[in-house]
């Protein structure tokens, strides 16, 4: 019986409110016979919010959380009457701070259903991206939400549990210098910035990019012309001759002024660029010297390699001519991936004899101190990078290598780092989707293979994909990505206010308040443990820790800088400055 009830509670929420966002039907006008249900918010902490329920004439109800990352009713508490005036308090836990939820109410007698209602509530508050101000500052998030950027206290040794895991901090022994984390403000994600209103959109970017309010991003990338994550296809050279060359309306409408907010919020952000297609007068097709003007795929004309590397040229020269100091630029994302909505096939070959032809001396003759940085693509081809590392001409000219996750291990970054440790390395890309929709699995993920598993192998910064998309995943080009997340999803068809914080939040948000610029990594080790530490510029050690089991882990943790015991809750990531 009480299947068939929830499932009759169900079918009707859905026919009632197909789609979500939508306002639930009326209650009808109470009196003395009919049902009545009524639900109001009585109080709310950061992940936890109360719902008083009101019935009248009622043998059975039902209430439902419409989940703020599913957007899908489920069946999370129940009351049943007797007839009488009842009430009852329900608690919705595990949810999103500063996130609002909506709470549907069904009532009736005789499993006949007559009265449906409808609330919104709110968890409390903001989340407080600051460390504690003194002793040992750690934060933890949990793959179950029930602790999003939460303080933890830590203990001293003398409280040493028998059962503690020892992470031993050596700074003594150096590696890499740090140089950032951040997202990506795709042309979609700057569109969806714009239709915020101003005090909501200043929000997002001071918790996301101020160095000292927010979570300190301060690394971001966009395309040279369209990607995947634009209004349409275009480059800033749409028309055969240089002399067409211009800055797109697009990005002139969108992208710029979302680019100056951010660098007004962090002034030391540093903006990475790659292009996803060359203008399609510049292309022929992959396989033969024929034209190809189709915006997915084809090759660079080598007839056309001086005419790009000055396109590229003027590209960095205009972006800084508008306040944009561009950090570094890769010749080609995705080279070996020519399928996408805007794409240009790129061997290594090619790659390389342009870079040490044309691109290298184009950005040398302009005085350019732009860096570049070859291949943009998956961690399972590493000849790509040690290929043109071993032409001396065209490696002369590559300050480094940028690498995406969406095939191969991390672990090969060792590879490269072996193949010329004079020679950076960069992470630039990683998405979430619909095919991964599990926040906890994805921020476990992420942080073992991306974050930690990238900086363990000598990367120096980490750039994830789209900062933000639309609750329909987009703008999207047909042909790319459809079914992406972004770091924070936003409700497009109301006020772009409404946000679901996604996984790339909290990881980049994990090492960004805890890795300064200029940081460098030292040894670390912890059996049980996933884990990098720092030495930052200002003196402070710094850890990031992933436990990836169940259950707790209590660590004592050992350094130069004293010995102290947290405890690290299952599943969890854990952000420690001391």
């Amino acid at each position: 019986m009480a299947m068939n009830i929830a499932t009759t509670l169900i079918v009707a929420l859905a026919t009632l409110f197909s789609g979500c966002g939508k306002e639930p039907a009326s209650a009808p006008t109470p009196n003395e016979d009919k049902t009545t249900i009524e639900l109001r918010q009585t109080n709310a902490t950061d992940n936890t919010v109360e719902v008083a329920v009101t019935l009248k004439n009622a043998d059975i109800a039902y209430c439902l959380l419409l989940d703020a990352e599913s957007q899908t009713p489920q069946l999370t508490a129940m009351t049943k009457g007797t007839k009488l005036t009842e009430t009852a308090t329900l608690t919705f836990d595990s949810l999103e701070a500063g996130y609002t939820y909506k709470v549907y109410g069904i009532a009736g007698r005789n499993s006949v259903y007559t009265n449906v209602v409808g609330i919104e509530v709110k968890t409390s508050g903001e989340i407080d991206y600051n460390f504690p101000e003194a002793g040992v500052k750690a934060i933890t998030t949990t793959a179950s939400k029930t602790m999003l950027f939460k303080d933890i206290e830590a203990s001293d040794t003398s409280t040493l549990p028998n059962d503690a895991v020892e992470i031993s901090i050596d700074n003594s022994t150096r590696y890499q210098t740090m140089e950032g984390f951040g997202p990506a403000i795709t042309g979609s994600s700057a569109y969806n910035l714009s239709k915020m209103k101003p005090a909501d959109r200043e929000k997002i970017l001071k918790a996301a990019f101020h160095p000292t309010e927010g979570l300190g991003y301060n690394y971001i990338r966009v395309s040279i012309g369209c990607s995947d994550f634009s209004l349409s296809e275009f480059t800033w050279c749409d028309e055969e001759g240089l002399e067409f060359f211009g800055v797109h309306d697009e990005d002139k409408t969108y992208l710029f002024p979302i680019l100056r907010e951010i660098l007004a919020i962090n002034p030391d952000v540093k903006i990475i660029a790659a292009p996803w297609t060359a203008p399609l007068w510049m292309k022929i097709d992959r396989y033969s010297n024929e034209p190809y003007t189709k915006w997915a795929g084809g090759r660079l004309n080598p007839e056309y390699y001086d005419e790009y590397a000055q396109y590229l040229v003027m590209w960095v020269e205009e972006m800084e001519a508008n306040g944009f100091k561009i950090e570094a630029i890769t010749p080609q994302n995705e080279p070996l991936h020519d399928g996408n909505s805007a794409s240009t096939y790129m061997s290594w070959e090619q790659q390389r004899n342009f870079i040490k032809n044309n691109l290298g001396p184009a950005f040398e003759a302009a005085e350019l101190d732009t860096k570049i940085w070859i291949y943009d693509h998956n961690f399972d081809v590493t000849d790509f990078v040690k290929n043109i590392y071993a032409d001396k001409e065209a490696s002369k000219y590559v300050e480094g290598s940028a690498w995406h996750a969406y095939g191969g291990s991390s672990s090969a970054l060792a590879q490269i780092y072996k193949a010329d440790p004079t020679k950076s390395i960069y992470f630039t890309e990683q998405s979430i989707g619909t095919w991964c929709p599990n926040f906890g699995d994805n921020l476990l993920w992420h942080i073992r293979e991306v974050c930690l598993g990238t900086i363990n192998n000598y990367c120096r910064a980490v750039v994830l994909w789209n900062f933000m998309l639309d609750a329909e995943r987009g703008p999207n080009r047909p042909g790319g990505c459809t079914t992406c997340y972004g770091f924070v999803d936003c409700d497009g068809s109301y006020a772009y206010n409404t946000l679901t914080y996604r996984s790339h939040w909290y990881a980049i948000g994990h090492m960004s308040k805890a890795v300064q610029r200029g940081a460098q990594r030292i040894k670390s080790s912890g059996a049980g443990v996933t884990l990098s530490a720092f030495e930052n510029p200002d003196g402070t050690l710094s850890a990031v820790v992933l436990n990836d089991k169940e259950s707790d882990q209590r660590v004592v943790v050992r350094s130069p800088k004293g010995d102290f015991v947290l405890t690290l809750a299952g599943r969890s990531v854990t952000s420690i400055v001391w």
